[in-house]
């Protein structure tokens, strides 16, 4: 009788703690900002005393002036930014997070484990999120690693940017190959998804979405950063790049195309692509397909930038990636200025790993050196970046139903670009991640 009575309480007991932990479990986790100043939709005008809402990670109301937090739920938690300007999310759209470029990169690619350069890319991912960058496209890894930081960042296991990872598609040879080491060694280290031909090009395709590509990242072109002397040219044939648009398009891929030279980057154009990424050399004709196709020139400054001074103070380039670095690296702000000027999509990206990560943000100081208005800036690494990658409705925007990525600083980056390299607050999908 003592037994079952004993049982009884038991089950009793522990039907009441299913039945609390359920309801904590069912308990919203409701944030309540109130925002100083708050651009919530870069390139209109910031409002000033925003309260902005948010619950399990979304928003769910932008409003005015300064709510009480307990209207929104008894345990909702207050953030004061009403000293700060409050933003969304920056976001980078050519990042490289396994690797930093520097003098001991050829030792490294050698002597690192696949586990080692997993460990580093959590190292540089953190480093980005705290820089303010709460979303990035990686454009060139090694692929397994990367989609395991991609999913364990998505899962809430490593804080990091929410990442859109690459799968590489790049021909024999060319820009994108394996380089710079014995024969024995570019055998064992050629990627399966380097191609010859417009069929070749299609199974590469194919075989980078099937283990996991978010996006194709082709090499149309030549590059700085290979050790040969093969050029910036144009390396993938029309044939080629067509097929790997028409294959990833039907697969439901964008594909970014990596092209310095004017010839390159228009018959990437003619072909379909989504983006240019550095686009160095574009000519009149880049311009009028740039606009006639709706893509997006993706920038890089910060990495012209360093390897000029890469190359005027160090050592430790080949003289082929040398004379490539002074002559490219010196030429592509002309580029992007003028193509600004011409009213070409612009979506913010910093070729980051070739530049340090974490210094994300000195892009915009090149930018606006180069003739971009602050506002286009902020758009071009907020809401185009957002639609670049078709995640318009939940990213790139601070409004009602869109995810919690929101960032602050002490002051508006709106009179002074340089407020984006000292961001105070970081919010990723409605965790704080910095304050």
């Amino acid at each position: 009788m003592n037994r079952m009575k004993y049982a009884l309480l038991g089950t009793v007991a522990a039907a009441s703690m299913m039945a609390a932990g359920s309801s904590a479990a069912l308990a919203a986790d409701i944030k309540v900002i109130h925002a100083g100043e708050l651009l919530a939709v870069p390139g209109s005008t910031p409002k000033s005393e925003q309260t902005v809402v948010i619950e399990d990670g979304r928003i769910t109301a932008v409003m005015d002036g300064y709510r009480n937090p307990g209207e929104f739920g008894e345990d909702a938690q207050a953030i004061d930014l009403k000293d700060k300007f409050v933003m969304p999310g920056l976001m980078d759209m050519h990042v490289h997070i396994q690797m930093e470029l520097g003098p001991n990169s050829d030792s490294q690619r050698l002597r690192m484990s696949d586990a080692d350069v997993a460990m580093q890319s959590v190292h540089y991912a953190k480093q980005t999120l705290m820089a303010g960058f709460t979303t990035v496209r990686d454009l060139g890894a090694q692929p397994e690693q990367l989609y395991a930081l991609r999913d364990g960042v998505a899962r809430g296991w490593i804080d990091g940017p929410r990442i859109i990872g690459s799968g590489g598609v790049s021909v024999t040879g060319g820009h994108g190959d394996v380089d710079g080491m014995r024969p024995d060694l570019l055998e064992k280290y050629t990627s399966k998804t380097i191609c010859d031909g417009a069929a070749d090009c299609r199974r590469a395709t194919r075989r980078a979405i099937k283990f996991g590509a978010d996006v194709i990242k082709i090499t149309a072109t030549g590059g700085v950063l290979s050790d040969t002397n093969t050029g910036t040219g144009q390396q993938m044939t029309n044939d080629e790049l067509v097929e790997v648009m028409d294959t990833a398009h039907g697969l439901g891929r964008k594909v970014a195309a990596h092209a310095h030279a004017a010839e390159g980057i228009n018959a990437a154009l003619r072909a379909g692509v989504d983006s240019i990424e550095h686009g160095s050399y574009t000519d009149a004709e880049s311009i009028r397909l740039f606009k006639e196709t709706g893509a997006y020139l993706v920038p890089t400054l910060l990495a012209g930038a360093t390897v000029v001074k890469m190359a005027s103070n160090s050592d430790f380039m080949s003289p082929a990636i040398k004379a490539k670095a002074l002559r490219v690296g010196a030429d592509m702000a002309d580029s992007f200025a003028n193509a600004y000027r011409e009213g070409v999509k612009i979506a913010y990206g910093t070729d980051s790993g070739v530049s340090r990560h974490g210094t994300n943000a000195e892009e915009a100081l090149l930018m606006k050196e180069a003739g971009m208005s602050e506002a286009d800036i902020l758009k071009a690494a907020t809401v185009n970046a957002a639609d670049l990658i078709d995640m318009s409705d939940s990213l790139g925007t601070l409004e009602a139903n869109k995810y919690a990525d929101i960032i602050a600083m002490d002051k508006s980056p709106l009179s002074d670009i340089s407020a984006l390299l000292d961001v105070t607050f970081v919010m990723k999908g409605g965790t704080v991640h910095k304050d």
